[in-house]
């Protein structure tokens, strides 16, 4: 049927604001490689931009070949738990999707490993980063994304059978992308144990502060620059009209935009005071981190709150962060990047906010097109009633449990076949001239060995 010329704009209009929301959200991939880079020591750092890179590839691989149809495979026999169609792209594009929807969604998949590489930084052995990777993009976030993205999962707010009438909100996925990436890096982190060094023989924590400043503000603002796709991109269109009304989701796209920006924004100022108040100065890489804690945190329901909601989002996320890595010491836990922190605490404090504070007339906007008679359950402290909180918590724990079932058996199994964590000797030295053939920076050459095999002729 041919399609009339108003149609044609719209859908080009929209798809070229999903592509451009795709290229944003694939800005975040260096804003990941720089932040990982400036949080570790210097004497790491080729070795994690490398492995930022292979996030990015490996998972472009399995997410093509298994991960977009594992996630959005829906047809004839699809079902609530996985997806059984498109592998490979297969009968892409179609009615329901295109290639710059699986794009877009290939940005997400390839973030989530991104974030579990910053969690066993400095200490995993090169060949580890290419099997989790792999499995982590291809297989367990793509099923979490079924479940609350595609429109048969059991989670998923746009299903026919929806749980607790209400299904759960994670518009942009603080649990699906965040609390995926998190729980799977505590996992990893937990079984390979601190750097050496990391601790004393009491117990006490040894500071191991990053080694460049200036890298680490740069990528907290590239990652703030993808967000504006991340968030208001999760809305696919732009132009879709409310009825009854001359607002539609371009409006809805700057209020997403708003919300980021100010729980972001709350999230660091509080981070800022707190540690001032706990370590007694001001801190410009832990302001980053809050920073980052507060967007996590609103990704779940930045299209569907107010914006000073969205303050409140960012005042509690800076205080789970502050809180989790206090925890995190007393326990010896040891995560360079405080990814699980960041992204595992404040995405799941996420949910739940969502599950709080969610106000109906937005809930119908984002999922509903705004359709006039439509009634949906809304936070719980906007008189909404139980249903959409009991749908966030359920997401909360069915995501801790299916990436612990999986990542934790496959991080245990790359340990006992001895290919997780490198040796002392070389962690010691350092990842670039054990395992990449020399440093990051040029000027490191001049008074140290240039290969491993110097490093351990000076050492002897």
């Amino acid at each position: 049927m041919e399609v009339s010329w108003e149609q044609s704009v719209t859908d080009s209009i929209n798809t070229v604001y999903l592509l451009f929301s795709a290229y944003l959200v694939f800005v975040m991939q260096l804003g990941f490689a720089m932040l990982c880079a400036g949080s570790v020591r210097a004497k790491n750092a080729l070795n994690i931009m490398l492995t930022n890179v292979v996030d990015a590839v490996v998972g472009s691989i399995s997410y093509y070949l298994f991960g977009f149809a594992f996630a959005f495979g829906d047809g004839s026999n699809s079902n609530p738990f996985i997806g059984t169609n498109f592998f490979a792209l297969f009968n892409i594009p179609n009615t329901s999707y295109d290639y710059s929807f699986f794009l877009y969604q290939w940005a997400f998949a390839i973030a989530v490993a991104g974030i579990t590489s910053g969690s066993i930084a400095e200490r995993t052995q090169f060949t580890s980063y290419l099997i989790f990777s792999f499995f982590l993009t291809g297989f367990v976030y793509p099923i979490v994304a079924h479940w609350v993205w595609s429109s048969s999962g059991w989670l998923s707010p746009s299903s026919s059978d929806l749980l607790f009438g209400s299904g759960a909100i994670d518009f942009a996925g603080s649990g699906v992308v965040h609390l995926v990436g998190g729980i799977a890096g505590l996992w990893g982190s937990f079984i390979e144990g601190p750097r050496v060094g990391r601790f004393d023989a009491f117990g006490k924590p040894i500071q191991m502060r990053g080694h460049n400043a200036t890298l680490v503000v740069l990528g907290t603002f590239l990652l703030w620059f993808g967000w504006f796709g991340f968030n208001p991109g999760s809305f696919d269109k732009i132009l879709v009209a409310y009825p009854n009304t001359s607002q539609g989701n371009w409006t809805a796209v700057g209020r997403t935009a708003v919300t980021t920006t100010l729980a972001g924004s709350t999230a660091g100022l509080v981070t800022l005071f707190g540690r001032r108040l706990l370590v007694g100065h001001w801190d410009a890489l832990d302001v980053c981190n809050g920073l980052l804690g507060g967007f996590v945190a609103i990704t779940s329901g930045c299209s569907v709150v107010e914006p000073w909601a969205a303050i409140v989002c960012g005042f509690v996320a800076a205080w789970v962060l502050i809180g989790l890595n206090i925890l995190a010491l007393k326990l010896k836990f040891d995560d360079p990047l405080e990814a699980t922190q960041l992204h595992g605490g404040c995405g799941a404090w996420g949910l739940i906010f969502t599950g709080l504070f969610a106000k109906e007339e937005f809930v119908i906007q984002a999922y509903d097109s705004g359709e006039s008679g439509v009634v949906r359950p809304f936070g719980l402290f906007m008189g909404g009633g139980w249903g959409l909180i009991g749908a966030q918590a359920i997401e909360v724990l069915v995501i801790v449990g299916w990436v612990s079932l999986t990542m934790g058996p496959l991080f245990y199994g790359l340990h006992k076949l001895g290919i997780l964590r490198i040796s002392p000797e070389e962690e010691i030295a350092g990842l670039d001239i054990s395992r990449h053939g020399g440093y990051a920076y040029a000027h490191q050459e001049e008074d140290q060995p240039r290969f491993y095999t110097d490093y351990i002729r000076v050492q002897n």
